[in-house]
């Protein structure tokens, strides 16, 4: 099964939902840490939306969470039509390195008060999603770790074929029967009923 762009987008652009609450915290005044909360008995005094450009930062730190909660549940929901057996497995970290550079970029002028800059990140994250998908790596998203998924290098036998493959599974892989799906270069495992 191939990711369809869309889906895959979602899923890429997940993974930068702690990049997103970065930018947001940079975008709070440090006037607004100062003052005092709220006082309720003047309600024309609270702020609830402390950011400096409150659509950008509430935009995308929406889009992220979102794509974080919608990939999941996808994840989840993914038909497993083929019967595997999993002969050995051996956890594997999460590639993030793909993931570092932007977070890097965040403390280094990225804000959301300089358009031009916001401009050429969003060239960036084009340019990164293009790559990831087309390499076939959408499905390694760091923040998937959050929800227990974990990637795995494992021996399998698909139809008496041994193959070695790369299996997503949420939680532990133990030796055994499962229910499995391909995704682009990996499989998505979940335990046999």
């Amino acid at each position: 099964m191939q990711f369809r762009v869309f889906p895959a987008f979602i899923v890429f652009i997940g993974s930068y939902l702690p990049l997103a609450l970065i930018l947001a915290v940079q975008d709070i005044p440090v006037a607004w840490w100062r003052s005092s909360f709220c006082n309720f008995s003047i309600p024309s005094s609270c702020n609830f939306i402390p950011f400096m450009n409150p659509l950008l930062s509430t935009l995308f730190l929406s889009i992220t969470l979102f794509s974080v909660v919608l990939s999941n549940y996808l994840l989840d929901k993914i038909s497993f039509p083929i019967d595997a057996r999993v002969d050995s497995a051996k956890a594997i970290p999460s590639d993030i390195i793909n993931y570092v550079f932007p977070y890097v970029v965040a403390f280094m002028g990225l804000s959301y008060n300089t358009p031009e800059k916001l401009l050429g990140f969003a060239v960036f994250l084009f340019w990164m999603f293009a790559i990831t998908y087309k390499s076939g790596q959408i499905i390694m998203n760091p923040l998937l770790l959050m929800f227990g998924w974990k990637i795995y290098d494992a021996r399998v036998n698909v139809n008496n074929n041994i193959k070695e493959v790369r299996i997503i599974k949420k939680g532990n892989l133990p030796n055994g029967d499962y229910k499995v799906q391909t995704v682009q270069n990996f499989y998505i495992a979940k335990e046999k009923r």
